[in-house]
């Protein structure tokens, strides 16, 4: 365990930012959840404004370094668009 006053305020900043991070992958997880429950759904327009409500979300985590890869939060939001356009096709 942490003993220096260093280590001590490392190990509770670790952890801060540990379940701060953990919450944002949640929510990116929901919003990608709610598109792909709108795709399944095949509303066409409800799948198009929940991925439009969820890029922003995938776009400002990505931002943030240590939460999602910014390739990873592209290939999502490529594949859920490409769905949606073969939905609309």
């Amino acid at each position: 365990m942490a003993n220096s006053p260093q280590a001590r305020k490392r190990a509770k900043q670790n952890e801060n930012r540990r379940q701060h991070n953990a919450s944002l992958r949640s929510m990116a997880r929901t919003y990608l959840k709610k598109v792909i429950a709108a795709i399944e759904s095949g509303d066409v327009e409800a799948a198009k404004t929940a991925y439009a409500t969820a890029v922003p979300v995938i776009d400002r985590i990505a931002d943030k370094g240590g939460v999602m890869h910014k390739n990873k939060a592209a290939r999502h939001k490529s594949r859920l668009n490409a769905k949606i356009k073969a939905m609309s096709a």
